[in-house]
């Protein structure tokens, strides 16, 4: 028999003892060196042809005696599909939720007449032609495998075996020993006592493999990291779409700033953002922010925003307009005033010239 995960396999072997372990053990070898590395079951089905090629050459050969032989009974699991091949009269069962399915089809004498109805399965287990085997490996170079594939599910259970099982025990009682079997090494001892037991008198040969994870597990992993990649991936999109607007925004903004106490045009926003200043000192001015109203001024302090660099320079020039019409306005008032101060002293003095002349 071969146990290497994920492949699975019993060969039976024909044609006295020591030939039948020559054969069966060159088939096992075979298989587990041809066997496909996923679940196709015409490359499993390929590799047991290809068994029974070398099983043939080393009847030729020597390695063996002629006439050898065995069946080939093989499943391959990956995730939730199970490919199977198969020739001879070994089987392969399937426990799902608690009942027992025979998925191959014996290729032996007895079966072929309970096909044709002339004998029922319960007679076919004692029938005294039961041993003659219609299709092995070992006889004919042109033998083909029966291959398929079939999903399972985690909890299934698939048990295969030698014809010193099924043909000593019933359906029945294999599928109550499965089912109340805690594990697949408890399940394999067990009914191979119970073939003993009833008294087998050929080789017992079993393997029972319990699927774990049928890859929903996998599927689901998978998921969560397509998940993961793809949140990331949005996520540093739409910091660089955010970016990309705050730079394009921050390149387009404009507004007037405090100068060292001149009024100063600036690029970008008058704001810091981790420590870095989103904006820069574009053009300076020779207007005094001292001279503008105290409104003004705070708002030049904190920034005062601005649509474009060409409305920075005209209300700067109008800041300095406005500047010097004040100073004008100041300069011809302060003059006014002078003027009047002046000609009020001047009456005052004539009207002392006039009180003395009168005296």
């Amino acid at each position: 028999f071969l146990v290497q995960a994920p492949v699975f396999a019993v060969c039976d072997g024909m044609g006295g003892h020591a030939a039948g372990e020559v054969a069966s053990s060159i088939a096992v070898q075979t298989i587990a060196e041809n066997a496909p590395l996923h679940a196709d079951d015409v490359l499993l089905g390929a590799a047991v042809e290809a068994a029974n090629t070398k099983v043939i050459e080393g009847a030729r050969t020597g390695k063996g005696k002629p006439g050898m032989g065995c069946t080939a009974s093989c499943v391959l699991i990956e995730n939730n599909k199970v490919a199977i091949a198969h020739v001879g009269d070994s089987r392969i069962y399937l426990l799902h939720a608690g009942a027992l399915v025979r998925l191959t089809h014996d290729h032996s004498y007895v079966e072929e007449l309970v096909d044709a109805g002339e004998i029922t399965a319960d007679e076919a287990r004692v029938h005294p032609s039961r041993s003659i085997i219609t299709r092995a490996l070992g006889n004919d170079p042109d033998m083909y495998a029966d291959h398929f594939t079939l999903e399972v599910t985690a909890g299934d259970r698939i048990i295969v075996c030698s014809d010193g099982l099924s043909s000593m025990v019933e359906d029945s009682e294999i599928e109550d020993i499965a089912v109340s079997s805690v594990d697949p090494q408890t399940a394999a001892d067990n009914l191979v006592s119970a073939a003993l037991e009833a008294g087998g008198h050929d080789n017992v040969t079993v393997v029972v493999v319990d699927v774990l994870d049928d890859g929903s597990q996998e599927v689901r992993r998978a998921y969560r990291r397509r998940w993961i990649r793809g949140s990331i991936i949005a996520v540093v999109v739409l910091l660089a779409i955010v970016a990309a607007a705050v730079g394009l925004y921050v390149s387009n903004s404009w507004y007037l700033g405090d100068n060292n106490g001149t009024v100063g045009i600036y690029s970008g926003v008058p704001f810091e953002f981790l420590g870095i200043k989103m904006s820069h000192l574009v053009d300076t001015s020779s207007v005094q922010t001292e001279d503008l109203p105290a409104a003004v001024q705070q708002s030049l302090k904190d920034g005062l925003p601005v649509d474009s660099e060409q409305t920075a320079q005209s209300t700067v020039e109008s800041y300095r307009d406005q500047i010097d019409t004040d100073k004008t306005d100041a300069a011809i008032a302060a003059d006014r005033s002078k003027a009047n101060s002046d000609s009020s002293s001047s009456d005052s003095s004539g009207s002392d010239d006039s009180s003395s002349t009168s005296r």
